[in-house]
């Protein structure tokens, strides 16, 4: 009888243990945090991000551009790591919608329609917050994936389409190389921002298009 007692005080105890757990988590549960303030603080991680660089950023630094506690972050984001990673993730958000991509007849048609001054400056952007990672990426193989899917894939995988179109037309050879030729314009343009550190406008874009590509897909230079 006595082992029985004391079995049944064990049994009593853990499910008191147990309730007191699942308590504790619904309690948790319970308590809705405000992600409405997320895009904002994001957005001014980015922004940070872009400026100093992984190494100079600061949680003080991110609440004082996005306006909020760093109490507020620090309940969200426990490390500067976790913050960097879903602002980068946010990125994806703003990938290009292809459904509403030119569609001219002409490969260089395309190609020179995609360039326009807000896209152009959003891939300044993006470069200089490429720049501010690279201390962490070496770290971190995840983040590259993710800076990589964000930052060049979505212009990567423009150039392929508008590429692929060409062929299916027989504008270009179906020896062409989409997959290579797709990366030569995001390349250089990083090149040209993060090591020469000139900008990136209208007439340099055209005569990557001109000079380069459309020579490598075996299509003559044109000047307008």
């Amino acid at each position: 009888m006595a082992a029985m007692t004391q079995l049944d005080l064990s049994e009593r105890s853990a499910g008191r243990a147990a309730q007191l757990a699942d308590a504790g988590a619904n309690h948790k549960l319970g308590r809705k945090r405000d992600l409405t303030r997320d895009p904002a603080i994001l957005d001014a991680a980015l922004e940070v991000l872009a400026e100093t660089g992984y190494d100079g950023m600061t949680i003080d630094m991110v609440a004082a551009r996005a306006k909020a506690g760093k109490a507020t972050l620090y309940r969200r984001w426990p490390s500067k790591a976790e913050l960097v990673f879903d602002a980068i993730a946010c990125m994806k958000q703003g990938e290009i919608d292809f459904a509403q991509l030119p569609d001219t007849g002409t490969l260089r048609g395309d190609l020179v329609a995609m360039i326009k001054p807000p896209s152009i400056k959003d891939g300044e952007k993006k470069l200089r917050i490429m720049a501010g990672l690279v201390s962490m990426l070496a770290k971190h193989p995840d983040l590259a994936e993710a800076a990589n899917t964000a930052i060049v894939e979505p212009r990567a995988k423009v150039n392929r389409l508008l590429m692929r179109r060409a062929m299916e037309r027989g504008e270009i050879s179906p020896d062409c190389d989409i997959e290579t030729l797709a990366l030569v314009t995001p390349s250089m343009v990083s090149y040209r921002v993060l090591i020469l550190r000139k900008p990136i406008n209208r007439e340099y874009l055209i005569s990557l298009i001109d000079s380069v590509i459309l020579p490598a897909c075996g299509l003559a230079q044109t000047r307008t």
